[in-house]
């Protein structure tokens, strides 16, 4: 009796490929679980498993994405505040404001604002409303870097390729109201 070859078939179901096969052998390939990731099989409850899938998956996130920002020789913090800047360009922002918008609250955006000076990314200027502050503004150098970093959008996005549309804004809602309930 002869075969034909088995050709495998990937097909998305769920969160797993399967390869389907003409002599109907099946092989299923499953994403790897929290569980095996961290070593351990049992949690205290479900949102236990939760809360250390998030906080394991926000690093592997940070990972990925610092691996990005290594090529322009900046950091996540730098990054965003770059971001933030552009937003408002041309308008400036003080340091103040500049903390409000960030994605994580740290009190030292003085000095990473420093460094973004030193490198030629923002400049400062003085308030024009109060002369003891100052504001800080994006310049063309960092506008530049921003473009280039834009050009690795979809690698950025990619991070979470495997999740549908939907599934990512599922996920983006489930983490509004994650948050909003510790409010």
């Amino acid at each position: 009796m002869t075969y034909a070859p088995i050709v495998p078939r990937a097909q998305k179901f769920g969160n797993n490929k399967i390869f389907c096969c003409l002599n109907v052998q099946t092989l299923i390939l499953h994403a790897m679980g929290i569980e095996e990731y961290i070593q351990q099989s049992r949690f205290r409850t479900v949102h236990q498993k939760a809360a250390i899938n998030l906080i394991f998956t926000v690093g592997w996130i940070r990972e990925r994405m610092r691996e990005i920002f290594e090529s322009e020789d900046i950091t996540a913090q730098q990054f965003n505040i770059l971001r933030i800047l552009r937003g408002s360009f041309p308008n400036p922002l003080s340091t103040l404001q500049i903390r409000e918008r960030m994605l994580e609250k740290m009190s030292d955006t003085s000095r990473i604002v420093d460094r973004l000076v030193s490198k030629g990314f923002v400049k400062k200027i003085v308030c024009k409303q109060d002369r003891r502050l100052v504001d800080v503004v994006i310049t063309e150098k960092g506008k530049k870097l921003l473009e280039r970093l834009d050009t690795r959008e979809t690698e950025i996005d990619n991070l979470l390729g495997n999740l549908t549309e939907k599934e990512a804004a599922t996920l983006s809602a489930l983490l509004d109201k994650a948050r909003n309930a510790s409010e």
